[in-house]
C-alpha cells in the first residue's frame, strides 16, 4: 500500500531507494569547511595549502551534488551530462596552479 503522495512505506520513493539523510551531509559540508578554514592558518607551503583546499572544494561539491541536487539517483547518462566538463575543469586548474608555483 502506498502513503500518500506516491512514496511507498518506509521511506523508499517509487525508483527503490532511500532518501538521503540530509543532515549527515550538512554536518559533512560544515566539517569540511572548518578543516579549510583550518588549513588556511597552518604554517606549511602555499602549494600543499592550495592543493588541499582544492581537494576539499571538490569534494565538498560533489557531496552537494551527489545528494542535495540528487544526481546520485540519477541514470548513468545524465550523471556523464553533468561530469562531463570536469576533465576542463581540472585543467584550468592545474593551469591556474602553475602560474603562482
Amino acid at each position: 500500500m502506498s502513503e500518500a503522495g506516491g512514496h511507498a512505506a518506509g521511506g523508499a520513493d517509487d525508483h527503490g531507494h532511500e532518501h538521503p539523510k540530509y543532515m549527515l551531509i550538512w554536518l559533512y559540508l560544515a566539517i569540511l569547511t572548518a578543516l579549510e578554514v583550518g588549513v588556511v592558518y597552518l604554517d606549511i607551503a602555499p602549494w600543499i595549502i592550495v592543493t588541499s583546499l582544492l581537494i576539499m572544494a571538490g569534494w565538498k561539491a560533489l557531496l552537494v551534488a551527489l545528494y542535495y541536487m540528487h544526481l546520485k539517483f540519477e541514470p548513468n547518462r545524465l550523471r556523464m551530462v553533468a561530469l562531463a566538463p570536469l576533465p576542463a575543469v581540472a585543467i584550468m586548474i592545474i593551469a591556474i596552479m602553475m602560474e603562482y608555483v
